[in-house]
């Protein structure tokens, strides 16, 4: 069931206009993992970029921005320019808040954002180069509006919080679990083929925030939780039923992480249908702009 809705997803796709939307404030990005990232040296007065749109928006742009990402801002964005937790460096697959249109993006290449870790490219970089790198940022993010989803997103709300149970560990706009991830705005983040391999093999890619700790306490209690806090003293825990457990470092016979997703495959227990009107819900929760 998993690769005929992965493929039916890659064909969506792959007939969808791809344009830019902006997501996430790269004043996240602590100043200490900046290197490698979008980052060059200020000279001057800041240049911004005539409204006229990209000219440098082919296929083969697209790649020759794509190897310069790969090689000075992939450190921190990652290849796949997801972004990363542990840095805080920014998903750029999404809506960033930044800008709305190519010249925007290219004005925060070239000139860095004021206050933030976000440091302009470096001066020397022609401005074809960045045109590069703005068309490969804008081939990232897909239109949503140009999307046509096999899916109902009533039956997949539905779904949702009936026979999927996903409200159980999984908040929407304030109401639900807190063992998953938040889904508010989930449809910014995660594409259809995404969400399908979301539901269909979630432990393929967990994001370390979702990790757990497996604790043994000097009394030989075995306690599995996600790690709220953890210093060099002491360390806490929630278990599934969302009770804390805190752990002096002395108190710890044993530490382990583990790395699998607590989240159940829905490969056998929805059918295509199903997992179709689902992603179609999740799919349609989106910040309004």
């Amino acid at each position: 069931m998993g690769l005929n809705s992965t493929t039916r997803w890659k064909w969506l796709l792959a007939s969808a206009t791809l344009a830019v939307v902006l997501s996430g404030s790269f004043s996240e990005i602590p100043f200490g993992f900046i290197s490698g990232t979008l980052i060059g040296t200020l000279i001057g007065t800041p240049a911004n970029a005539e409204d006229g749109g990209n000219l440098y928006n082919t296929e083969l742009d697209v790649t020759q921005g794509r190897s310069y990402f790969e090689r000075q801002c992939s450190r921190c964005h990652g290849f796949d320019a997801t972004g990363n937790d542990e840095t805080g460096a920014p998903d750029l697959t999404g809506r960033l808040n930044r800008a709305s249109t190519d010249v925007g993006i290219f004005d925060i290449l070239r000139n860095g954002i004021a206050g933030t870790a976000m440091l302009p490219v470096s001066a020397t970089l022609p401005d074809t180069q960045i045109w590069q790198l703005v068309a490969y940022i804008n081939s990232l993010s897909a239109d949503p509006a140009n999307i046509q989803l096999p899916g109902n997103a009533v039956a997949g709300m539905e779904l949702f919080t009936g026979k999927g149970d996903c409200d159980s560990c999984h908040m929407i706009s304030g109401k639900g679990g807190r063992l998953g991830s938040d889904l508010s705005f989930v449809g910014d983040r995660r594409d259809p083929e995404e969400l399908v391999s979301d539901l269909i093999t979630p432990t393929k890619d967990v994001e370390p925030r979702w990790w757990r700790l497996r604790i043994t306490g000097r009394d030989g209690t075995v306690r599995e939780g996600f790690r709220m806090n953890e210093s060099s003293f002491s360390v806490r825990i929630m278990d599934t039923d969302e009770n804390l457990w805190s752990y002096a470092a002395n108190q710890i016979e044993t530490y382990a992480r583990v790395t699998d997703s607590t989240m159940p495959s829905f490969a056998q227990t929805l059918t295509d249908s199903e997992v179709d009107d689902l992603v179609a819900y999740l799919f349609s929760l989106r910040k309004e702009i």
